[in-house]
C-alpha cells in the first residue's frame, strides 16, 4: 500500500535529511520493498514502496519527471493508467518506466491540477514543483487512501499516517478535545480532525497548493464532489440493469491491474461475492480468504455471524484456492494493541476482524479485492435509514437522523463528561458536524 511523507519548511530552514527518515522508517510496515527521500532545500520528500505496477528499481520513489522540474512521492493505483498514457504518448510525453507513478507526473505536468479530476483510482499524493518552489497535495475522490497533515508557523508535515509526523523531535502529543468530543458522539470522527491536536485529515477529493507565501492554512480546493441529480429523460429498467452490470464488470477488472498476484476476501455475503465472481472469470483459481468465528460458546442470532458455509460453497462455484481461520473468544482482545497502532484512532466498524484476515492473506499476496461499501453503496442494512425515510425538510431530515447516529454520549451530556476541559472542545455542535 505504500506510505508517503514530507517536510516544507516555511521558514525557509533545510530539511534535515535524519528527519525524512525517520518518518518514513515510522511507516516501514505499508512499504517492505524499499525506501527514497529526496531533499532540495526547505523541501523533503520521503517514500516506503510496496511494489505493485512495475516491479524494477526504475519505478523507486521519490520519482522526478523527464524534465527534472516534478518531482512525486505517491501512494496509490491508477486503474486507468494505460489509457492515460496513451493519450500522453500521443502528447510528446516519453516513458521510461511502465509505472503508473510516472503516468501521474507526466499528467500533472500536462493538464496541472486538472489531471485529477482525470484519474480513475485511489491515491494520495504531494508533487514539489521545483521551479515554483510550491509543493501540491491531492487526495482520490473518496479518500481511500489516507493523508494526514500538520500545518503551523514553521511549515508543514504531511504523511500516510499519524505516527509518520509524530516522529518528528519538534512535534508534542496533545489532544484534540474537539475531536475527542466528536468521536464520543458518533462513535467515529466524521470531520476532518484527529484526536492529536494540529493533526488535520487531508480531505478526499481535493487538491491544495502550499508555498512560503501562504498562510499557516491550508486551503484545500474541491475537485469532485458527488452528484445526485435524477437523469435526464426516461429510462428503462433493462438499461439500468445492463449499465450497472457494466459498470461493475469494468470495475472489479480495473482493478485487477498490476504485475504482482491479485487475491480476494469471500465473506460469504452479496458484495465479495459478486466481486469474486467476475474476478474468477478474468483470475482462473484467484485465492480467497475467509474469516470465521467459533460457534462453540455461540447461541442465537450470534450463530448467523459465521459465514463459513456459505463463503466455501461460492469458493466451490468460482473454483477459488480457498483459505480460512477461526477466531476465537479472546482474540480480538489480544490484538487490540497492534491494531490501536496501526489504525491510530479508534472506529467503529468491522476493522477488528479484517486485521486477522488481512494477516492471513498477506502469506500468499499482495493484492486483495474487497467488498467493503457494498451495502452502503446499494442501500443495503434498512435498519440504519428507515428512522429517516419520511421527512418535511432536510433540516428535519437531520434531526431524525442525528437521534440515531449519537451512539455514545448525547450531546447534553458532553458538557458535564468533559467538565475539566469543555472549554478547549472550541464549541462542538454535534448537530453543525453531522449537518
Amino acid at each position: 500500500m505504500c506510505g508517503i511523507a514530507g517536510l516544507f519548511n516555511l521558514d525557509h530552514r533545510p530539511v534535515e535529511q535524519a528527519h525524512l527518515i525517520g518518518m518514513t522508517d515510522a511507516l516501514a510496515h505499508r512499504g517492505p520493498d524499499g525506501s527514497g527521500v529526496h531533499v532540495d532545500g526547505a523541501v523533503g520528500l520521503g517514500h516506503r514502496r510496496l511494489a505493485i505496477i512495475d516491479l524494477s528499481d526504475a519505478a523507486r520513489q521519490p520519482m522526478v519527471g523527464a524534465d527534472g522540474r516534478y518531482w512525486i512521492t505517491y501512494n496509490g493505483e491508477l486503474y486507468n493508467y494505460r489509457e492515460l498514457r496513451t493519450q500522453l504518448r500521443k502528447l510528446g510525453h516519453a516513458f521510461r518506466t511502465d509505472s503508473d507513478t510516472e503516468v501521474v507526473l507526466a499528467a500533472y505536468a500536462e493538464w496541472g491540477t486538472g489531471c485529477f479530476s482525470r484519474f480513475n483510482g485511489m491515491f494520495a499524493l504531494a508533487i514539489w514543483d521545483a521551479n515554483e518552489r510550491h509543493l501540491v497535495l491531492a487526495r482520490d475522490r473518496y479518500g481511500i487512501k489516507p493523508l494526514y497533515y500538520l500545518r503551523n508557523e514553521q511549515g508543514l508535515a504531511f504523511g500516510s499516517e499519524q505516527k509518520a509526523i509524530l516522529s518528528l523531535p519538534t512535534v508534542r502529543r496533545r489532544i484534540d478535545f474537539t475531536g475527542m468530543a466528536e468521536y464520543l458522539t458518533f462513535q467515529n470522527i466524521f470531520s476532518d480532525r484527529t484526536l492529536l491536536e494540529g493533526v488535520r485529515m487531508f480531505p478526499p477529493g481535493c487538491w491544495a497548493v502550499v508555498d512560503d507565501r501562504a498562510s499557516v492554512n491550508v486551503r484545500p480546493v474541491r475537485y469532485w464532489d458527488f452528484d445526485f441529480r435524477e437523469p435526464a429523460g426516461q429510462v428503462s429498467e433493462k438499461e439500468v440493469t445492463e449499465e450497472l452490470d457494466r459498470l461493475f464488470r469494468q470495475a472489479v477488472e480495473r482493478q485487477m491491474v498490476g504485475d504482482v498476484e491479485v487475491g480476494a476476501y469471500l465473506s460469504g455475503g452479496l458484495d465479495s461475492g459478486a466481486i469474486t465472481a467476475v474476478a474468477a472469470r478474468q483470475s482462473p483459481y484467484i485465492k480467497s480468504f475467509t474469516c470465521g468465528f467459533d460457534l462453540h460458546s455461540a447461541s442465537g442470532i450470534e450463530l448467523g455471524f459465521d459465514e463459513r458455509t456459505s463463503a466455501e460453497h461460492m469458493s466451490y462455484l468460482f473454483r477459488t484456492e480457498h483459505y480460512e481461520m477461526v477466531l476465537k473468544a479472546g482474540d480480538l482482545e489480544r490484538v487490540m494493541p497492534r491494531l490501536a497502532w496501526h489504525i491510530e484512532e479508534p472506529r467503529v466498524g468491522q476493522s477488528y476482524p479484517n486485521f486477522y484476515v488481512a494477516q492471513l492473506a498477506s502469506k500468499f499476496v499482495k493484492v486483495v479485492l474487497a467488498g467493503t461499501g457494498g451495502d452502503e453503496l446499494f442501500g443495503g442494512y434498512p435498519w440504519r435509514y428507515y428512522r429517516a425515510v419520511v421527512n418535511d425538510d432536510f433540516d428535519h431530515y437531520i434531526d431524525k437522523y442525528l437521534g440515531f447516529w449519537q451512539r455514545l454520549v448525547p450531546q447534553d451530556t458532553l458538557p458535564k463528561l468533559l467538565a475539566p476541559v469543555w472549554d478547549r472542545a472550541a464549541g462542538f455542535d454535534a448537530r453543525d458536524t453531522f449537518k
